[in-house]
């Protein structure tokens, strides 16, 4: 089933502008056929039935916008029986250009080209069949070029229209593809950053129900981690989403996470219970923003997992800054087990990182038997 979408009704301004190509060139038509005729003493008399053949062309025109092909028609038919019946040569011929440049230009190739078919096959066999002053081939073959380049002038110009629709159309689909990658970035953002907090808190709830009873005196430690670590995820989670904020309203904002970060974030995973360790090779430099910033989020995400998953005691952070790549490995002295890891959400979350910098990111086992996560990012 086809449905059209309704036109919307035209503004003033484009109203005026729809009239004014009417009667300018109706006033233009008709004076210059009546000014022509004085030069044209073998041609009929100037007369009220040409005025309505003038009229019907150039009239017609004020439709052109919403019935192309009918207007085509209008013109292409007046215009043969103004020049069959011998009127003065002059601008009537004007209306016609005008609407078989429009139709073609807006696509309506077929009905364009035979509409400029058919008005010079009407005008040069009328003639003929009529006996009206038999034109030389010379003539002929000229106002076929004419008609011929009219029509190609117009597929040059429908040309250059697509060609920049379809390069809007690029890249509108381009604008709509990147805001899907932001949004897919955002989102991934909001995973680690809420999978870390709440992991940590997690465990520090844990620890504070566990001595709450027992030893009171220390609950308090771990009561304080759950609050520094419900705040800072609130602080980073209102930062993430201000991206999203439409209003001028300001939102509380700290800078982009990324490796400098990288002992807070030791700090924080130490005050629930693992022990980390961070060893460093190489002299380390500025790094691109987004990979900077999935460095720290692999990292994140690696001590998230470790603290949720690993009965673990204590983790390995090794960072390796080379010429040509920023080489990561998280290790952790968790179960002794065997075979491959099974990969979650998690270790999937930070290979898709990975992956969209053009890196690698593999997780194995410790000789020990913990779980080892290592990744490549390319400089």
């Amino acid at each position: 089933m086809t449905t059209t979408e309704p036109i919307a009704a035209p503004t003033w301004g484009a109203r005026v502008r729809r009239i004014a190509l009417p009667v300018v060139l109706s006033v233009f038509m008709v004076v210059g056929s009546f000014g022509a005729a004085n030069g044209q003493p073998d041609r009929r008399e100037p007369d009220w039935f040409m005025v309505v053949l003038l009229l019907i062309g150039s009239v017609s025109l004020y439709w052109l916008r919403t019935h192309p092909v009918p207007v085509l028609w209008a013109t292409v038919g007046s215009t043969l029986v103004y020049m069959l019946m011998e009127y003065p040569w002059g601008p009537v011929i004007f209306s016609f250009v005008i609407a078989a440049f429009s139709v073609i230009r807006l696509g309506h190739r077929l009905q364009g080209w035979i509409g400029i078919a058919t008005l010079y096959v009407g005008h040069v066999g009328g003639r003929m069949i009529l006996g009206i002053n038999e034109q030389g081939v010379y003539q002929i073959l000229l106002v076929g070029t004419c008609f011929v380049v009219l029509g190609f002038t117009a597929e040059l110009f429908r040309a250059q229209r697509d060609r920049a629709a379809a390069t809007a159309r690029t890249r509108r689909e381009a604008e709509l593809r990147k805001a899907g990658e932001e949004r897919l970035r955002i989102a991934q953002e909001l995973h680690d950053v809420v999978a870390h907090h709440i992991s940590l808190i997690n465990v520090q709830a844990s620890t504070a129900l566990h001595l709450v009873d027992r030893q009171p005196e220390q609950a308090g430690p771990a009561l304080a981690a759950i609050k520094d670590a419900s705040k800072e995820a609130l602080v980073e989670l209102r930062s993430i989403v201000g991206i999203l904020r439409q209003s001028d309203e300001s939102a509380p904002r700290q800078p982009v996470a990324g490796l400098e970060r990288l002992e807070h974030l030791v700090s924080r995973t130490s005050r629930a219970g693992l022990e980390v360790h961070t060893i460093v090779h190489g002299d380390p430099h500025p790094l691109p923003t987004g990979l900077d910033r999935a460095a720290f989020r692999i990292i994140q995400e690696s001590l998230t997992n470790i603290v949720r998953h690993a009965k673990a005691n204590a983790a390995t952070i090794r960072i390796q800054y080379g010429d040509q790549a920023l080489v990561l490995q998280v290790d952790d002295d968790g179960q002794s087990l065997t075979g491959p890891p099974k990969e979650g959400n998690g270790i999937i979350g930070m290979r898709e990182r990975a992956t969209a910098l053009g890196g690698t990111l593999t997780a194995t086992r410790t000789p020990a038997g913990g779980l080892r996560i290592t990744a490549h990012l390319p400089l």
